[in-house]
């Protein structure tokens, strides 16, 4: 005999099959869950309101998490704009992909990613990244090349 691990998960699936009832199947695959009007979704699915205020926190702690990821990557896209602009149009939109995550943990400023070289980076994300690994170092050099100021508090030491 096997027990549920989740046991609200079977509550979720009715949620979810009550939304579709509502909505209806042509509407529920064009529109999303939270747009659709489910006025008393929980009088549909006899859910009493501690089981209502349960769902509510579930997503809202989501919603919480989505704000605090937006927020980070914010915050890291802009800092890059600030020291490296070209860079930042490379990694910028995949900033949150587990390769760059990996090139920017292990190699923090562009001039410590030009000197780990390509091959080095190429091993370095290519398993987190088979298919793009080459492509994307390609881009990081060309971006690394194009940029032609640096700040004097930057410029490495002669």
């Amino acid at each position: 005999m096997t027990t549920d691990v989740f046991p609200r998960r079977e509550t979720l699936r009715n949620v979810d099959v009550a939304i579709s009832a509502v909505a209806g199947p042509d509407e529920y695959d064009r529109r999303t869950p939270h747009v659709i009007d489910t006025g008393d979704i929980d009088v549909y699915l006899g859910l009493d309101d501690a089981t209502v205020a349960e769902l509510e926190m579930i997503v809202g702690f989501d919603d919480d998490l989505a704000a605090e990821a937006t927020r980070r990557s914010n915050r890291l896209r802009g800092l890059f704009t600030q020291v490296h602009p070209h860079l930042e149009r490379v990694l910028g939109p995949r900033v949150q992909h587990p390769a760059v995550l990996k090139l920017l943990s292990q190699f923090g400023s562009p001039a410590q990613i030009r000197k780990a070289g390509r091959r080095r980076l190429i091993a370095l994300i290519r398993p987190k990244a088979p298919r793009m690994a080459e492509r994307l170092i390609d881009e990081v050099f060309t971006a690394l090349d194009e940029q032609t100021t640096s700040s004097p508090a930057r410029m490495p030491p002669r």
